[in-house]
């Protein structure tokens, strides 16, 4: 082993032998090694089954060529320019879907098809979701060509499925198969956990039905870059540490899952498979992406009793004949990561054989998707805290102190990304993704800037550029359909484009510039989408068909009313582009 200082001071680099055959067994031997000045020192990973390095993989960079050229041809018409940019001025544009339970699920839609009317689409690099908006994009790219047909095939599905029944979640017959499921899985050495039952009540609300598809599956919807790439947002927790003091973001794509934060990534049909030193020493079936959607919404397992007296109510006679023998298991602290085994997960079931088989199988389980951690056996660089991807120099984070960073555990915690920023802006701001311009569409409940503020102190701890959010007293109390920020200054921070989820000029207008005449079309656009009494509430997971309609519409209709916006940002973005290729870099 070669001392720091040692280590610090030679220069000569060389090769030397060792006869080890010629050493004692059984002893120690100091022996110093001569080095010349020929040959230059090489390290290799050689093959190892984890990635490391902080590139884009290279089924990402390859997207990234074939998509440029279709975006290129799609900004020439959206933009009416002469001709078509060259690949190194085609701006990077990427659209974040924030969290918001079925809300964000259905908000989303209508913000897809307002780009999609405009053409925009089509001119989108990156469609990343967190929480509830990954219900929506991972539905969307079980279709391999969706961006290219209308989206209201899609969203006339979404509406069937949202505006369905809920109850049969909670049946006798589908609790079995609940049970069934994960017995499968614990007996097969999978790490259970209360995340993976939402995960299947989840797979219940959206389809209705068993969902056999994958991650890995939506490689066919990127492969000939028809869609925007997908990237679904999560966080890595620590069951003993608070979320505030200790978030770490995962990222899952069609090809990977891993942390740009760590350099390590594994192929996204090996999550939750075992590996040490980089090494897959065994190989696990790939999750079915209920699980995963579960994982990505788990904020809404640790309310699970909730969820099911909303869904099955009072007064079906289903509840009522059970009323009596309905019990409440593992009732601890919400929202609070102190202790995993004490995070508020209130699970209701019905009484009966089940009973008993439930309350032992989750007695003990957590509401973070606990996985086999793919880094353990890793070790850091010494000067890891050189790295602008750690805090380590506020000296009392977790990243000073190397034995306590993830490659040291045996298991990852992942949990909904909305407990730390509610919207995937830190997967996008990775200058390794070189993007130029974010659409952020907010569907959270309230505080519509909170994922603004909240990603500006990101990325001042990240020494990421970013432009300033500066709001007045009057946006913070009635906020606006779109606003744009940019930093002058510093081309290199990206253009933001913020939709809070408001219904402004909607109430006047049936589309933009066109107003509402009859007494069906004022009433359709005249409603409130926060309040005690809205259909929107995040714990509800069931919209009535009209309420569907209207939260689509006026999505769509504040995209369509803010082109004007879109375009400019866009164009600036181009004028950027082309600088920076005149520049040189």
């Amino acid at each position: 082993e070669i001392s720091s200082d040692l280590e610090k001071h030679t220069t000569i680099l060389g090769q030397g032998t060792v006869p080890v055959k010629s050493l004692p067994v059984g002893q120690k031997v100091d022996m110093a090694v001569p080095l010349g000045e020929v040959i230059p020192l090489i390290f290799f990973t050689w093959d190892l089954d984890v990635r490391l390095g902080f590139g884009l993989c290279e089924e990402e960079r390859e997207f990234l060529d074939k998509r440029k050229k279709i975006v290129s041809q799609a900004l020439m018409k959206t933009l009416k320019l002469r001709e078509a940019p060259g690949k190194d001025e085609v701006p990077v544009v990427a659209v974040l879907g924030s969290g918001g339970g079925t809300r964000a699920l259905t908000s989303f839609y209508g913000s897809l098809s307002g780009l999609q009317q405009l053409g925009l689409l089509d001119s989108t690099m990156y469609l990343c979701g967190i929480s509830g908006s990954t219900w929506c994009l991972s539905a969307l790219y079980q279709d391999t060509d969706w961006s290219c047909k209308d989206l209201q095939g899609a969203i006339s599905n979404a509406r069937d499925n949202v505006s369905s029944s809920k109850a049969g979640a909670f049946s006798s017959e589908r609790l079995k198969y609940y049970f069934q499921e994960l017995n499968s899985m614990e007996n097969g050495g999978r790490k259970v956990s209360f995340t993976d039952l939402w995960g299947l009540i989840i797979e219940y609300f959206l389809y209705q039905k068993e969902d056999l598809s994958k991650l890995s599956d939506q490689q066919e919807a990127v492969k000939r870059a028809q869609n925007p790439y997908p990237i679904y947002a999560a966080i890595n927790v620590r069951p003993n540490i608070s979320d505030d003091d200790f978030a770490e973001w995962c990222e899952f794509t069609p090809y990977e899952v891993g942390f740009r934060k760590y350099g390590a990534f594994v192929r996204a049909e090996d999550f939750d498979s075992e590996f040490f030193m980089g090494r897959l020493v065994r190989k696990r079936p790939e999750p079915r992406i209920c699980y995963l959607q579960g994982m990505w919404g788990s904020a809404f397992a640790a309310s699970l009793d909730d969820v099911f007296l909303k869904m099955v109510g009072s007064g079906l006679s289903f509840l009522d004949s059970l009323k009596d023998v309905i019990r409440v298991i593992d009732d601890c602290q919400r929202f609070h990561f102190r202790e995993a085994t004490r995070l508020k997960t209130r699970l209701v079931i019905p009484g009966g054989p089940l009973l008993q088989i439930f309350q032992d199988f989750f007695k003990s389980r957590v509401t973070s998707g606990e996985t086999f951690n793919f880094m353990q056996g890793l070790y850091l660089h010494r000067n890891y805290v050189n790295n602008r991807h750690f805090v380590a120099w506020k000296g009392t984070h977790l990243d000073a102190f190397p034995n306590q960073l993830t490659p040291m555990e045996d298991s990852l915690y992942l949990v909904d990304g909305g407990f730390s920023i509610n919207s995937p802006f830190p997967v996008v701001l990775q200058p390794e993704r070189d993007v130029d311009v974010i659409l952020s569409f907010n569907y959270s409940w309230d505080a519509p800037f909170e994922v603004l503020q909240l990603t500006q102190k990101y990325c001042e701890e990240q020494e990421i550029p970013f432009p300033q959010i500066i709001l007045s007293e009057e946006d913070e109390k009635k906020p606006k359909e779109c606003y744009m920020f940019v930093d002058d200054e510093n081309p290199k921070a990206p253009i933001v484009l913020h939709f809070p989820l408001v219904n402004d000029t909607f109430r006047k207008y049936k589309a933009p510039g066109i107003e509402r005449e009859s007494e069906d079309e004022k009433s359709f656009g005249d409603f409130v989408i926060e309040g005690k009494d809205s259909p929107y509430r995040t714990l509800n997971f069931t919209f009535e068909p009209y309420d569907f309609d209207r939260l689509v519409e006026v999505n769509c209709y504040n995209v369509l009313n803010n082109k004007d916006i879109l375009l400019t940002a866009l164009n600036l973005a181009l004028s950027r582009r082309k600088l920076k290729k005149g520049n040189g870099q």
